[in-house]
């Protein structure tokens, strides 16, 4: 199961170009495919973010690695991102 908090997500693109976006959605699955794409529109842009980071360093991490596949600009936002629940101890038995 997953809970929500405060985080950041990666600001891949804003475009009013849904090809564009959808585009930009698939790049994220082929060369990252562990961070999740959320695409939604908010008319008239299509806007593409990534990830769910719990700490602002790797947000810049993957910022760095992102910009190489979108030169326009990765920018770090705040958001409610989705937090993997930590195991505690003995729940595994």
């Amino acid at each position: 199961s997953r809970k929500t908090g405060k985080g950041y997500r990666l600001m891949v693109i804003s475009t009013s170009n849904r090809d564009e976006a959808i585009a930009a959605k698939t790049k994220i699955y082929t060369y990252f495919p562990e961070l999740k794409a959320y695409l939604w529109h908010q008319s008239p842009y299509y806007k593409l973010k990534a990830g769910n980071f719990k700490e602002r360093k790797e947000a810049e991490l993957y910022q760095q690695k992102l910009s190489a596949y979108f030169p326009k600009g990765v920018f770090i936002m705040n958001d409610i991102v989705e937090l993997k629940l930590e195991k505690t101890q003995g729940e595994d038995l």
